[in-house]
């Protein structure tokens, strides 16, 4: 039944299948096997069980309707960040020249820019990245939690739990310790309940006093209305006085403004005066202010946490303000010890005698002199720093950089003058070669301008009416050309106007130069710009 081959059969062998099957299903027959030893159940319908004719399936099988994905959890596998291979102990051949890791190439190196880099020193090699391919179908693809690991939320839960237990464990110090307060002084007038005291204690973070909850996002403003100034309650709304952000430049190549989320990041009035705007877009705050304390503080949080420290920004804002703060004044100690020892050592110029102008202003007593062409006569130029990409090379033996030459909207070499890029060098000799056979072909081109014959101007010839030449013994009679002229007026007449055309009509053939005569000059010549005056 599961069967993709379709070949010719007899009437009676189609009988014995059709009989076979019928039995199958009645559970006389044993059911079909297929590839894998498995049953087939004889139930399936034969357009799913039979096999497409592409498959050159040879036995019944139902491969065709299972699932043909080999990796089952293609959906689940994700890369492994920041997992190496190992490191090696020299450098290999092929490897980057920056680091000597073997898994990228100098240029996308994402590792500091060494002096030297581990291809010349042969030290501190970098371990190798650990590279992986997934093959992720649709769902894979767009999965945002894909690759997360959920044992990471652990920390946040031992972090709070170790919390509430040094909560717990102050407040059963500071209840000991009223109590031994209590006990020392034996004073028991001021102990009428003994609950007012362990309420006392108790800290509760969480809770805010219901007035400034209550007050928290209100702000007194003055409203103005139409009908006359009263003090109100606002709660953070703008005065409806001020003009709309959108309003400002009503350009529509301006700002754009997000009606959404009602915001303008760039300066709808750039050209403005910066002193008579009171609103230069949403970007002026996130740029200038507090801003940039909160990034930094942010930026701090996620390197302290890279580097081992068990801090996080959005879980514990106080705590990494409070590192943030450590860590600045740690640094600006550490900045004052590094010049005060070397203060110590090399001494301090600077506060002992004032500069001279001339070094304040950046000027120098060093003396640069060039010729007409650029170059340097005396002196010494300013050396210009290089960067990461290859600078100054020289391949097959050139002296100078391609592109250091253009003729004929053509670049190529300035010490052969050649224009082919992967040319080796020829030297003057090249260029003299070049120009010597520059100067032939000219030679050439204007020798054979010199000896080329100009066509000879084709005679004038007068033409037969009917085409051919006229012969020189032709002689036109008047008489003839006169009875034609009026045969041929006759004609166009007859051509204008059908009607007098008679039904008996006999053609001559036979035309006469006379004849052709009177047709060239009846023709009517219809680029001739008098034509119309003619006739």
């Amino acid at each position: 039944m599961a069967t993709s081959t379709v070949s010719f059969k007899s009437r009676e062998d189609h009988r014995k299948q059709i009989e076979l099957e019928e039995a199958r299903k009645a559970g006389l027959a044993p059911a079909e096997v297929d590839e894998d030893g498995k049953e087939i159940n004889p139930h399936i319908p034969q357009y799913m069980s039979s096999a497409p004719w592409y498959l050159n399936a040879e036995r019944p099988s139902l491969k065709h309707q299972r699932k043909w994905k080999s990796n089952p959890s293609y959906t689940k596998d994700w890369y492994d960040r920041g997992a190496t291979i190992g490191r090696a102990d020299k450098y290999r051949k092929g490897a980057c020249e920056n680091c000597g890791a073997m898994t990228h190439d100098a240029k996308s190196c994402m590792d500091r820019p060494r002096k030297l880099g581990a291809k010349w020193t042969g030290k501190y090699i970098a371990p190798d990245e650990k590279i992986e391919h997934f093959e992720l179908d649709y769902d894979g693809k767009r999965d945002r939690w894909n690759g997360y690991d959920a044992a990471s939320f652990a920390r946040v839960v031992e972090r709070y739990e170790a919390a509430d237990e040094a909560r717990k464990k102050f407040l059963k110090e500071q209840q000991l310790k009223k109590l031994e307060e209590k006990n020392t002084t034996g004073d028991e007038k001021d102990t009428p309940s003994d609950d007012d005291d362990e309420d006392s204690l108790k800290i509760d973070e969480a809770k805010v006093d219901e007035s400034k909850q209550m007050d928290f996002a209100k702000v007194e403003k003055r409203v103005r209305t139409t009908g006359g100034g009263s003090t109100g309650t606002v709660r953070n709304l703008r005065i409806r006085e001020d003009t709309a952000k959108y309003l400002l430049n009503l350009d529509i190549n301006s700002a754009y403004y997000d009606p959404k989320t009602r915001a303008m990041r760039e300066d709808p009035l750039p050209d403005a005066d910066p002193n008579e705007k009171f609103y230069a877009g949403d970007n002026q705050n996130r740029h200038s202010g507090q801003a940039l304390e909160f990034k930094q503080l942010n930026v701090h949080a996620w390197e302290a946490f890279e580097k081992g420290q068990d801090v996080h920004m959005q879980a514990a804002p106080s705590q990494a303000e409070l590192l943030f703060k450590n860590f600045q004044v740690n640094k600006e100690k550490l900045k004052s010890h590094t010049k005060d020892v070397i203060m110590e050592k090399y001494g301090n110029a600077a506060a002992q005698e004032e500069l001279p102008q001339e070094l304040l202003l950046g000027q120098s007593e060093r003396q640069v002199e060039y010729d007409r062409a650029g170059r340097i006569i005396k002196g010494q130029d300013v050396v210009l720093p290089k960067s990461k990409y290859e600078e100054d090379v020289y391949i097959n033996n050139h002296t100078s950089v391609w592109g250091s030459w253009f003729h004929n909207f053509q670049w190529g070499y300035q010490c052969c003058q050649q224009t082919i890029k992967n040319s080796y060098c020829t030297g003057s000799a090249g260029i003299e070669a070049a120009e010597a056979a520059g100067e032939l072909m000219k030679a050439n081109i204007a020798r054979k301008e010199a000896n080329e014959e100009k066509p000879a101007a084709a005679e004038d010839k007068q033409l037969a009416t009917w085409g051919s030449d006229v012969p020189d013994d032709l002689v036109l009679d008047k008489k003839k050309l006169a009875d034609a002229l009026k045969k041929e007026d006759e004609r166009r007449r007859e051509e204008k106007d059908e009607r007098k055309r008679k039904y008996n009509v006999t053609w001559n053939d036979e035309v006469t130069a006379e004849d052709m005569e009177a047709f060239r000059i009846k023709k009517v010549h219809h680029d001739d710009p008098m034509k119309e005056f003619l006739h």
